[in-house]
């Protein structure tokens, strides 16, 4: 069994409506039957020409028991929960993004939107510094795919005190990486009180390589994870949430190039992170988070001398473990019971006030936050190697805003938190539209948006 990610261009029709649906059955009929679709990003769009992304488990049915929600699968909202006002940020992983492409870079920026909203939802890639994490009390660390199917509408979550942490880590054949792993685990329960019941040692080893697609983007192949899953099975009454450490396969000079890239190369070993993750949170209904064990003591004892600061935790770091450990410690509950979901305390895509992501990220969020009638921010200074136009989407009228960067996103939100138009407060304000009864016979509203910013 092994995971792989294969390019797929899917024509879409946005004025028949329903994506979603368009899409998931060009995956059915594109895939072969015992491919299981893991993960989904639009790359770049042209027209109704969509250049997608698809990573897909291969021979899923060779496992028992093996069973997984799809990842298309939807559930829209029938209202907007307004007693609360919530946040999901998104910063997708592998796409080489200014803010949140390297390590906890883009913790400021969580920091600044949990202060405006009651509850911020958002996913490792954004939190992740390494051995350094800043959680907010009011912050969700979840996972990417449980992420994107709560704002499919399938699952709920549900705050906890504390997980029990299962650690995986790779049977590495240099003892010296499985000791320091050893170590970070008991500095985690002896600094700020994790459960871990054990710390499982992977023989044979995972068998991950990471690999930069033709859009730009870092993806991988994943070979091997029969005795991961084997394992998840035997011991699923043990643990709430999963860390895995293992290594990464990448060129010897990808460690050189990437610190002396000054941030402008793509970091190698995010995506297919986000692959395993995907994988076995989906499989098993838990957090589930990685960190990258490195290769050899030739890696680790590198000179990497100053580096982009966006780069500096990974550059400090051996294990890379605290914050995979920190943030799993109290990431909420997975809840695929639709009466669990309606229990009090559990959080729904009814509960989700808006959605923050940088301009051109297509991916599953943000397609269901279409579909969900959600507001979507979208910043333009955090740029990616995503080519989309999202006005191009059929966005209801002030559902889609712009924001040149994430202090403007903040005050957009702001806005929408104490319900005013963002566009009041710019200058000049335009008159309101007048028209008639027979203005109005026959029209249809593209319900494209307009940014609330300016152009200059």
């Amino acid at each position: 069994m092994y995971l792989r990610e294969s390019n797929i261009e899917i024509k879409i029709d946005v004025s028949n409506g329903d994506i979603l649906t368009q899409i998931s059955t060009e995956l059915d009929n594109k895939l072969t039957p015992d491919s299981t679709p893991v993960r989904f990003v639009v790359n770049a769009s042209f027209g109704d020409i969509y250049q997608c992304e698809v990573a897909y488990l291969e021979d899923s049915l060779d496992y028992d028991g093996l069973s997984m929600q799809s990842i298309l699968q939807f559930r829209k909202r029938t209202r907007e929960n307004a007693e609360r006002f919530n946040a999901v940020l998104i910063v997708p992983t592998g796409v080489g993004a200014e803010i949140g492409g390297h390590a906890g870079d883009a913790t400021p920026v969580a920091t600044l939107m949990s202060s405006i909203c009651d509850l911020l939802i958002t996913h490792p890639n954004v939190l992740n510094g390494s051995d350094l994490i800043e959680l907010p009390e009011n912050t969700l660390y979840v996972e990417g795919s449980a992420l994107s199917r709560l704002m499919m509408g399938t699952i709920g979550l549900q705050p906890v005190r504390s997980n029990r942490v299962l650690v995986v880590v790779d049977g590495h054949e240099d003892q010296f990486f499985v000791d320091a792993a050893v170590n970070a685990v008991n500095a985690a329960r002896s600094s700020f009180g994790l459960i871990c019941p054990m710390v499982v040692r992977l023989d044979p080893p995972l068998r991950m390589q990471s690999r930069y697609s033709t859009s730009g983007r870092v993806s991988g192949v994943i070979d091997g994870i029969e005795a991961l899953m084997k394992h998840l099975t035997e011991l699923q009454n043990q643990y709430d949430a999963v860390a895995i450490s293992s290594v990464i396969s990448v060129p010897l000079s990808y460690h050189i190039d990437y610190f002396e890239s000054e941030g402008n190369m793509l970091n190698p070993w995010g995506g297919v992170e986000a692959m395993l993750t995907h994988t076995i949170s989906a499989l098993y209904d838990i957090p589930s988070a990685h960190a990258p064990m490195l290769e050899n003591q030739e890696i680790s004892n590198m000179e990497t001398g100053i580096v982009d600061p966006r780069m500096a935790a990974e550059a400090i770091s051996l294990t890379f473990m605290q914050s995979v450990l920190r943030g799993l410690q109290r990431s909420p509950k997975i809840i695929i019971d639709p009466q669990g979901q309606a229990l009090k305390g559990s959080l729904t895509v009814e509960d989700v006030s808006c959605l923050v992501i940088p301009d051109s990220c297509l991916g599953l969020p943000t397609l269901a936050a279409l579909e969900q009638n959600i507001p979507v921010i979208a910043v333009k200074e955090n740029k990616t190697v995503m080519k989309n136009d999202l006005n191009k989407l059929p966005w209801n009228p002030g559902q889609l805003y712009y924001a040149d960067n994430y202090w403007e996103a903040a005050g957009i939100m702001a806005c929408l938190k104490t319900g005013i138009d963002p566009i009041s407060l710019r200058r000049p304000l335009k008159q309101v539209s007048v028209s008639t009864s027979a203005d109005l016979k026959g029209s249809v509203s593209n319900g494209r948006t307009v940014s609330p910013v300016a152009d200059d």
